[in-house]
């Protein structure tokens, strides 16, 4: 029993050496975990002898800068780079791009079916100036197919005898013409030798004999010009019979062809173009009629004044009057220089004179007063704009394209207008309704000094309360 103590004693001191060995190790192992070691650099206990493939690895391996080294700023993205302007026009130059070729393709196949197309497009303006006969005898109670077999025929019937008149007139006064311009030639030769340009009567020779040799020379082209002319006279009539078939159907079924028109139309553009159709008829119309009135006026006016003037073939140039009116700008100045023309060929220097004045006055009274008058606010192109689309439809469809240009560009401005303001009410329609103190900047404010009667309420019936001024409604 004596030695028991001793051995408790011994067995105490082991296990506390043992547990101070334990919280030693304990806290060196805490300590390694709060030091982070990378993983690809091995420990001097652990690491293996390297070979010559990890002297290389090692070798390409590149260790960051150090800190006290300049930075190099990074290469920015290449759209960044690009100012904003010139991204602006690159975005609106392949869209212009695209237009224009879509443009390009659709006047070449315009072209190639040129001769259907103007012929449409005269159904279309023959059936403006008639559909307003249409509807009036529809109104008197006649059936829509009588109606409008009545309008065409009238109509087909007045421009044959008007057609017939000017042929017959022509015919008539052939003879009478041609000694009438072997007199005046003569008179005007006469007159040139006379005058104080020194012309000789060896020089006017000259000038016949050239033009006669140039004449005789060239036989196969006016012959090749006058078969062109055979060809394009086919096409003239094939033309015309297209235009009254076109303008019957016109006539008759014209709202129905719309509707069709309108089905062919995207569903979220259809409301919009259902719109723009009537106006752009509306300004079609008014285009028309009063061009027709003004023409009319144009060949009535200077007709009597050739006629008073003893010029012969009035009423066929009274005619061609009439019919070159309706080319803007362009057909006035050629109309009138036939006039004149003829006029100093038969009858002499005074009365081309005096025919000038009498196309020129007319001429000022129908551009300072008939068309402002007639046309009014129905038509409004600028005078700029006419000139242009008059040039341009001459040059891509002759004298077809001239007469169709300023109605198109009349029709398309109409349509442009309608729409622009349609997409504004819609997307002002659709905006949130404003509220707060923007609902008080937006509503109508009433004029100083109004009766108290007349102002507006500052809430409507949902907020009945007063403001403070900071749009915050008090109860």
């Amino acid at each position: 029993m004596s030695r028991l103590p001793g051995w408790l004693d011994r067995l105490g001191t082991e296990l506390t050496d043992l547990g101070e060995r334990l919280g030693k190790r304990k806290t060196e192992a805490e300590e390694e975990a709060a030091v982070p070691v990378d993983p690809s650099v091995p420990s001097a206990s652990t690491a293996p002898v390297p070979d010559d493939a990890d002297r290389r690895g090692a070798v390409d391996h590149v260790p960051p800068p150090p800190a006290y080294a300049p930075s190099v700023a990074a290469r920015p993205d290449p759209v960044a780079a690009i100012p904003w302007s010139m991204r602006v026009a690159a975005e609106a130059g392949w869209r212009l791009l695209v237009l224009a070729g879509t443009l390009w393709v659709l006047m070449k196949v315009i072209s190639t079916v040129q001769l259907v197309v103007l012929a449409f497009v005269a159904a279309l303006l023959v059936t403006a100036m008639l559909q307003p006969t249409v509807a009036r005898l529809k109104r008197y109670g006649l059936p829509r197919g009588l109606a409008t077999a009545v309008t065409a025929i009238l109509g087909f019937v007045i421009i044959g005898l008007v057609g017939w008149f000017v042929v017959w007139q022509v015919m008539d006064n052939i003879d009478t013409l041609s000694d009438k311009v072997r007199a005046g030639i003569e008179e005007l030769k006469r007159w040139l030798l006379n005058s104080p340009f020194h012309v000789t009567e060896q020089q006017i020779n000259d000038v016949a004999k050239n033009l006669s040799d140039t004449i005789g020379t060239n036989t196969d082209e006016i012959t090749s010009a006058g078969l062109q002319g055979v060809t394009v006279m086919v096409e003239f009539l094939t033309g015309m019979l297209l235009a009254m078939f076109s303008t019957l159907f016109l006539l008759y079924d014209g709202k129905r062809i719309w509707h069709w028109v309108l089905k062919l139309v995207p569903a979220q553009a259809r409301p919009g173009v259902a719109g723009a159709g009537p106006r752009a008829w509306r300004t079609l119309t008014a285009y028309v009629r009063g061009t027709v009135i003004v023409a009319l006026i144009d060949a009535i006016f200077i007709g009597l004044g050739i006629w008073f003037l003893d010029v012969p073939m009035a009423v066929p140039l009274a005619v061609f009057i009439f019919l070159f009116a309706f080319i803007p700008l362009v057909g006035a100045v050629i109309s009138g220089a036939l006039a004149v023309v003829v006029a100093l060929v038969t009858e002499g220097v005074f009365t081309a004179l005096m025919v000038l004045a009498v196309v020129l006055l007319v001429q000022q009274i129908e551009g300072h007063v008939l068309q402002p008058f007639i046309l009014g606010r129905a038509v409004r192109v600028h005078p700029l704009a006419v000139v242009l689309s008059v040039a341009a439809g001459g040059m891509i469809a002759g004298i077809g394209g001239a007469v169709v240009a300023v109605p198109l560009v009349a029709v398309t401005n109409t349509v442009v207008g309608y729409l622009r303001a349609y997409g504004q009410e819609e997307a002002l329609r659709h905006a949130p309704s404003p509220r707060g103190a923007t609902a008080l900047d937006v509503a109508p404010t009433p004029a100083p000094g109004s009766p108290p009667e007349d102002r507006e309420p500052e809430h409507d019936e949902g907020n009945r309360g007063t403001n403070d001024g900071n749009g915050n409604g008090k109860r």
